[in-house]
C-alpha cells in the first residue's frame, strides 16, 4: 500500500486507427452545435458523450474505462484459455484456479457465510489484551480497523525502508462522509449503517442486536473520523513526518500492545517508526482502554466480514454493491461476474498475469516509440525550467539535476514476482484463497522492513491502464497497458501522441516538482531544496492555480476543491505547456498542415480534452470531490487550457466568451 505515491489516472482518448491520421482526431467525438469558445469540453468531447450513454453497470464511463476494457478483455482473453490440467503450483493454475472460484456462483450460494465462521468465532474468544495481536492479524492483509502500518522509503533516507503507522479505520474512506451535513453525505451515511446492519443480520445476528452493534461500530468511526487529519493536510510530508524509536511509540502509546502487534506481523526489529497522524494513533490509544470490549469485538467482525463480503454469496456481495456502487457512486447495476472474477487474479497475482500480457500484447517497438517521447519531453521540461522568470539559478540548477535523475520504467519489469509459495487451493472456499493472496502480498510487503529499498519494483503491473511519479525512487513509469491504441499508436500523427499519452510523460515528470513531489530532491529524499524566495513565489502560482479550480461547482452547491486536487493539477498545467512545446519541435508541429480541417495546434488541444471524455453520475462526481485527488474531467480540460496562450490562437478565442481568461488572471507555472 503506497499511501505516499504520487499516481494519476493517466487518461487518453485519441480515437486512432493506424495508418489512417484522419481518424486520430474523430469528428463524431465532437459536438459541432458548440463553439468551442464557450464550452471546449462539451465542443470536444459533446458528441463521444452523446455516443456512449452511461451504462448503469458504471457510476463513470469514459475514455479511460473504454481502455480499461480492451485491457479487461485482452485479459479474460488470456485467463479463459489457460485450460483446466495445469499442474498444481504452476502460474496458470492458480491464476486459472482463483478466477474459476469466483465464477462458481452455484457453490459461493450454497456455502453462504460458511467461509466466516471460524474467524469470527476466534474474534468472539477476545479478550481486551489480545487486541493488539487481533487488529495486527487484520492489518496482514484482511482490513485496517483503528490504524494501518505499510513498510515505505524513508522519506529522508530514501535507500532504507520504514515502518509507518497512519490513520484508517474509516470504512466510508474519508472523514467527511462522518462529519458533513449536506443532503448526499446524510444519505450516504445513513446507507453505511443499514448496511452494517445488513450485514451482521447476514452473519446470523438478530435484527435487534445486529443494529446495536451497527450503531456501536458506526459510533468508533465517526470517533476516529472526528480526529483524522484532513484531505489537505495530509498533502504536507511536515505534518506527516514524525519519527520516533519504539521506546517512545510504547511511551506515548501504552494501550497498544506493540510487542504483541509486531510478533503477530513477523515484525522483528522494527527500528525507528515514524506516525504520520499521531492525535489519530493518540485516539486508538485511548479507545484500546476506554471502549467495551465488546465493542470492540463487534468492530473488528464488521471489518472482517465487509473486508469478505465481494467474495461471498450473492446476499453478501450485493449488500456490498448497494453500498459502496450504488449509495455512493451512483451505479445501477452490477458488472458481470467474469469482470469481479476476473479482477482478483489480475490484482492479486497482477505480475504472474503481466507476465503473460507483456508476451501476446506488448510490441517491442513501442517501447522504443515511448522511450523517445519522453526524451523529447524531458528536453522541453529541461527548456522550460531553464527560462522560468520567477525561479532563481540556483534553484534552476537543482530542478535540473532533479529532472536529468529520472528513472524511466517503460511497459514491464526486468524481473518478475516470485509466487512459488503461494498456494491457491480449490477445494477450499473462494474467500480463504483470496484472504491466502492477500496474507501473501501483506507478508511480502512486510518483509521489506530492514531491507534497502528495491528501486527496480513496480508499483504497477504491466496490464494496468495508468502511469505514475514515485518520489521516494524519483521514478516515473508507463505500463504496457496505456501503451496501446487508442491511447498511444506509432501510426497516428504527432500532434495527437503528442496531445494524449505526450500530456501524460509531461505529467508525470511535472509531479517531481510539484507541490508535494517538489519536497523530494534528485535522490529521493525529502530536502529543501528551494531558496526561500523561490518556495514563496511557487506557491503564490500555486494558490492561484488552486484558486481557478475551487471556483468550479461539481454539483449542487458544492465547490471543486483546488487546495486537495493541487498536485494533479499543477501536473496537468505542466505536462500541456511541456507536451505542446516538444509537439512543436516536431515537423508537424512546425508547419501548420491541415488535417480533416483541423490544424496541427487543434488536434493537439483536441487529443488532449478527449483524454477526459466521460459520463459519470452525479453521486460519483460528489463521492470523487471528496476522495479523489483528481480534478473531474470537465475541469482537467476548461480549466486547465484556459491558462495557455497557444490554446487561445489555436482556436480564435477572444475576449467576452466564457472560455477567455484575461492574461492577468493565467497562471504560468511551468
Amino acid at each position: 500500500m503506497r499511501k505516499i505515491s504520487l499516481i494519476i489516472m493517466a487518461l487518453v482518448a485519441m480515437t486512432s486507427a493506424a495508418g489512417n491520421l484522419e481518424k486520430a482526431v474523430d469528428r463524431s467525438n465532437l459536438d459541432p452545435n458548440t463553439h468551442p469558445g464557450e464550452n471546449f469540453y462539451q465542443y470536444a468531447c459533446g458528441g463521444w458523450m452523446l455516443n456512449n450513454p452511461l451504462d448503469p453497470q458504471y457510476a463513470r464511463f469514459g475514455t479511460f474505462d473504454q481502455l480499461a476494457e480492451n485491457s479487461r478483455n485482452q485479459v479474460k482473453d488470456i485467463i479463459t484459455t489457460l485450460g483446466n490440467n495445469n499442474p498444481r503450483g504452476s502460474i496458470k493454475q492458480k491464476v486459472g484456479d482463483l478466477y474459476a472460484l469466483g465464477m462458481d456462483s452455484v457453490r459461493l450460494n450454497k456455502e453462504g457465510m460458511e467461509p466466516l465462521k471460524a474467524y469470527i468465532a476466534s474474534i468472539k474468544t477476545l479478550t481486551r489484551d489480545q487486541f493488539s495481536g487481533a487488529i495486527a492479524d487484520m492489518h496482514n492483509g484482511i482490513n485496517s480497523p483503528f490504524f494501518n502500518s505499510s513498510v515505505m522509503a524513508d522519506l529522508k533516507n530514501s535507500n532504507d525502508n520504514m515502518l509507518y503507522l497512519m490513520q484508517d479505520g474509516l470504512g466510508m474512506g474519508d472523514r467527511d462522509y462522518y462529519l458533513d451535513k449536506d443532503a448526499n453525505t446524510v444519505k450516504v451515511r445513513n446507507a453505511y449503517v443499514n448496511y452494517i446492519q445488513q450485514l451482521f443480520q447476514l452473519a446470523g445476528y438478530k435484527k435487534g442486536n445486529a443494529k446495536k452493534a451497527a450503531q456501536h461500530v458506526m459510533a468508533i468511526e465517526t470517533a476516529l473520523a472526528q480526529v483524522a487529519m484532513t484531505r489537505e493536510d495530509t498533502r504536507d510530508y511536515s505534518k506527516l513526518y514524525n519519527v520516533m524509536t519504539v521506546a517512545k511509540l510504547k511511551a506515548d502509546y501504552p494501550n497498544i500492545n506493540w510487542d504483541q502487534y509486531f510478533n503477530k506481523l513477523n515484525i522483528k526489529t522494527p527500528g525507528n517508526v515514524c506516525v504520520f497522524q499521531p492525535k489519530s494513533l493518540a485516539k486508538v490509544n485511548e479507545m484500546m482502554k476506554s471502549l467495551k470490549e465488546e465493542d470492540v469485538k463487534e468492530y473488528l467482525i464488521f471489518k472482517y466480514i465487509d473486508a469478505a463480503a465481494p467474495y461471498l454469496s450473492d446476499a453478501f456481495a450485493d449488500a456490498n454493491f448497494d453500498m459502496y456502487s450504488r449509495a455512493m457512486s451512483g451505479k445501477q447495476v452490477k458488472m458481470p461476474r467474469w469482470k469481479h472474477s476476473l479482477d482478483v487474479p489480475n490484482t492479486l497475482l497482477g505480475e504472474a498475469v503481466g507476465q503473460l500480457y507483456v508476451e501476446k500484447y506488448f510490441p517491442a517497438d513501442s517501447k522504443k516509440k515511448m522511450q523517445q517521447l519522453v526524451d523529447n519531453l524531458k528536453k522541453a521540461l529541461g527548456e522550460h525550467i531553464a527560462t522560468l522568470s520567477w525561479m532563481s539559478p540556483k534553484t534552476k540548477v537543482n530542478a535540473l539535476v532533479k529532472l536529468n535523475s529520472f528513472t524511466v520504467k517503460i511497459g514491464y519489469p526486468d524481473k518478475w514476482r516470485d509466487y512459488s509459495s503461494l498456494d491457491i487451493d480449490p477445494s477450499k472456499s473462494y474467500w480463504e484463497n483470496v484472504l491466502a493472496a492477500r496474507r501473501f502480498q501483506a507478508k511480502y510487503e512486510y518483509s521489506q522492513l530492514g531491507k534497502p529499498v528495491d528501486k527496480e519494483r513496480w508499483f504497477m503491473t504491466p496490464q494496468t491502464v495508468n502511469a505514475y511519479y514515485e518520489p521516494s525512487s524519483n521514478e516515473i513509469c508507463f505500463p504496457a497497458g496505456i501503451l496501446q491504441s487508442p491511447y498511444f499508436d506509432p501510426n497516428a500523427d504527432e500532434a495527437c501522441n503528442y496531445g494524449a499519452i505526450g500530456v501524460v510523460i509531461g505529467h508525470e515528470m511535472t509531479h517531481g516538482f510539484d507541490d508535494q513531489g517538489r519536497n523530494f530532491d534528485y535522490n529521493g529524499n525529502m530536502v529543501d531544496w528551494w531558496t526561500a524566495e523561490d518556495a514563496a513565489k511557487f506557491k503564490e502560482l500555486a494558490d492561484k492555480l488552486g484558486a481557478q479550480y475551487s471556483a468550479e461547482i461539481v454539483a449542487d452547491d458544492v465547490h471543486a476543491n483546488g487546495q486537495f486536487t493541487m498536485g494533479e493539477n499543477i501536473a496537468d498545467h505542466g505536462g500541456l505547456r511541456v507536451a505542446f512545446s516538444a509537439f512543436k519541435k516536431t515537423e508537424q508541429g512546425k508547419g501548420n498542415k491541415s488535417i480533416d480541417g483541423f490544424t496541427p495546434d487543434q488536434r493537439f488541444f483536441l487529443s488532449y480534452a478527449n483524454v477526459w471524455a466521460a459520463n459519470i453520475t452525479k453521486e460519483e462526481m460528489l463521492r470523487r470531490t471528496k476522495v479523489d485527488p483528481h480534478s473531474l474531467g470537465i475541469n482537467r480540460v476548461n480549466v486547465a487550457i484556459r491558462n495557455l496562450e497557444e490554446f487561445f490562437n489555436a482556436f480564435n478565442i477572444q475576449q467576452g466568451m466564457k472560455m477567455w481568461r484575461d492574461p492577468a488572471d493565467r497562471v504560468i507555472i511551468w
